[in-house]
Formats: structure tokens, sequence, C-alpha cells
């Protein structure tokens, strides 16, 4: 017996293609946004992660601005009170400056010159006085510059030569100087005889 479908089957069959191909679309499409929201939620966390690294390290950044700022102020507190230390220690020391000061100019003094006054201003000294002759001058000169430990720089500012009335009948050829010069702190001093003294210490070599 011949059976014969009347059934059309060719539409049932592009009708459940059609189906599978809607079902497949639409499982792509449910996957397509599991996998986007995933993405999306991955990228998120991430983003907020970094973020609160970011944060942390602001906040460290900050603290150690802050701490910088607090080494920079003790410096700077450092730095002001060794300024002070030193000018008090100075200021001690300046205060024996006069007697060095006379103690120098007894000691260097040549013959045939007298000292009419001295005039000191911190560390700068004018000497005024009367010589016999200009080699004394230049004699005192060599003194101060030579053999003093507290005086540097001796310098003849003026030199004027006049008559000075011993009698009414007497007079003698003299010459007004003046002469300026600096003195030395007592650390400097202390400096420089301690490297003469090394120098004058140390063996003279031997002539090759």
């Amino acid at each position: 017996m011949i059976l014969i479908n009347l059934l059309p089957h060719r539409e049932m069959a592009r009708h459940r293609t059609r189906q599978v191909f809607r079902a497949s679309l639409a499982l792509s499409a449910v996957w397509g946004s599991v996998i986007a929201g995933g993405a999306y939620l991955w990228h998120q966390n991430e983003i907020s992660t970094q973020q609160d690294r970011n944060a942390l390290l602001v906040s460290e950044i900050r603290k150690l601005e802050s701490e910088i700022k607090e080494v920079a102020t003790l410096q700077e507190e450092i730095a002001t009170l060794k300024a002070r230390q030193e000018a008090v220690e100075n200021l001690q020391a300046d205060r024996n400056l006069p007697v060095h000061l006379l103690n120098e100019s007894v000691r260097h003094l040549p013959e045939g010159v007298y000292l009419k006054s001295i005039k000191q201003e911190v560390q700068n000294v004018l000497i005024h006085g009367v010589a016999q002759s200009n080699e004394r001058v230049s004699e005192l000169l060599r003194n101060l510059a030579r053999y003093s430990d507290w005086v540097t720089k001796p310098e003849l500012i003026e030199i004027v030569a006049s008559n000075l009335a011993l009698s009414p009948r007497e007079q003698r050829r003299v010459y007004n100087f003046t002469v300026r010069l600096q003195l030395q702190r007592a650390s400097d001093a202390q400096a420089a005889a301690s490297a003469a003294r090394q120098s004058a210490s140390r063996p003279t070599g031997a002539a090759t």
C-alpha cells in the first residue's frame, strides 16, 4: 500500500529552521550579554582597585610631603641655632680683641715710633702716630705683617712730614702717619698660628 503525505513538509522544515535560527540568535544574544556584562564588571573592578591604589599613593605622598616640610623646618631651626651659637662665641672672643691689639702694638712697635690714637670698629682698626722717619713706619708695617698672629692686612693710609718743636730754639723733623689694619678673630688667629707651627715643624727635603 502506498502512503502519500499531503502535509506541507517543506514549509514545516523551513519553520523548524527558522525556530532553530531564532533560538540560536537568542542564545547568542544571551551569551553575548553575559560576556559583555562580565567584562564590564571586571573592568569596573580593576578601575575601582586602581582608584583605591591611587588614593593610597596620594595619601602616602601627602604624608611624605608633610614629613619633608617638618625636616626642612628642623634644618632651618638647627641652622638658626648654629648661627646664634657662632654669633655668641664670636662676641665672647671679640671681647679680648682690644687687649690683643694693644699687646701687638707694644710688641711690634719700633723705636722712634709713637702712637697718638687707636680707633677700632669691630675688626677694622685705624692707628695714628708719629715716627722719626719713613723707615720707622715701614718697619712697623713689616713687623705687623710678618710677626703678628692677630693683625692682618696692615696698610699705610697717609704719611705727612712736619716739624715738632722740642724747645723754642730746637725743632725736629717728624712724620705723622695713619695705618689701617684688621684684627683676626680668636678662631682665625689660632688656626693661623697652628698652620705656622706645622709649617715650621716640617722637615726640609733633601735636594736632588
